[in-house]
């Protein structure tokens, strides 16, 4: 799914910390890909992007660092970054295959003949909420808001993750409620995913009421299909 976020110039692209910098002179004569790429599916490379996930998720953004996650991996810093200068590249990879993951999932469970849109939508909720309950999404997408807080280029990077979201949603609201405008459908799908995403401090893994996330997910699967289909072009603008 990469190529869904626009292209961002270079005087958007943040510069990374000096701590987080490494010099790459002592990778020039290795083999394999220029520096600044990258080999998905090499042992190293997956190594890295492990160790990435790995760091971010265990320790959060704060230690997000080229230094760390060679640490992490076992490796010199000059090795990763020879392949990954920038741990804004990092961040790029893991929610392009995340986004793949979810489209993956999408094609093989929703996306499939003889399923109603309000049973779509239903399991469009489900496969959200039982993806925040889990530590990966719980913990990952806290530290990328955090990150993306001070850094343009990874706030454009979920901004593009999200929005990629909405079209999912959008693509079922549509179908369960043709009266409505595109832009009236991506409204209404902010709104849906916004309200899923704001489980995650109260219900995501290991949060205060985590336990009710079966109920809640329940409730929200009802709640969604019906706001979907009722909503009207004129509440939608009557705030306007």
């Amino acid at each position: 799914m990469d190529g869904i976020a626009p292209t961002i110039a270079p005087d958007q692209r943040i510069a990374v910390s000096e701590g987080d910098e490494a010099k790459t002179s002592g990778a020039s004569g290795a083999s394999g890909p220029r520096p600044g790429t990258y080999a998905r599916g090499t042992e190293t490379v997956d190594a890295i992007l492990k160790a990435a996930h790995d760091v971010l998720i265990e320790e959060g953004a704060s230690a997000f660092t080229i230094r760390r996650i060679a640490t992490a991996s076992g490796m010199k810093v000059g090795n990763v970054s020879y392949h990954f200068p920038r741990k804004e590249m990092l961040i790029k990879i893991m929610l392009d295959e995340l986004l793949d993951s979810y489209d993956k999932l999408l094609e093989s469970e929703v996306r499939q003949p003889g399923i109603s849109p309000e049973d779509r939508m239903r399991m469009i909720v489900k496969l959200c909420l039982d993806d925040i309950a889990g530590k990966r999404t719980t913990r990952l997408f806290i530290e990328l808001w955090a990150l993306a807080n001070h850094n343009d280029f990874v706030a454009d990077r979920v901004r593009a993750f999200y929005q990629r979201v909405h079209d999912y949603i959008g693509e079922v609201i549509t179908a369960l409620n043709p009266a409505l405008s595109p832009e009236e459908v991506h409204t209404v799908a902010l709104y849906i995913s916004a309200s899923m995403e704001g489980t995650t401090p109260f219900l995501g893994f290991e949060k205060p009421w985590a336990a009710k996330m079966p109920m809640i997910t329940a409730i929200a699967a009802e709640a969604m299909v019906m706001l979907a289909k009722s909503i009207t072009p004129e509440q939608i603008t009557s705030a306007s």
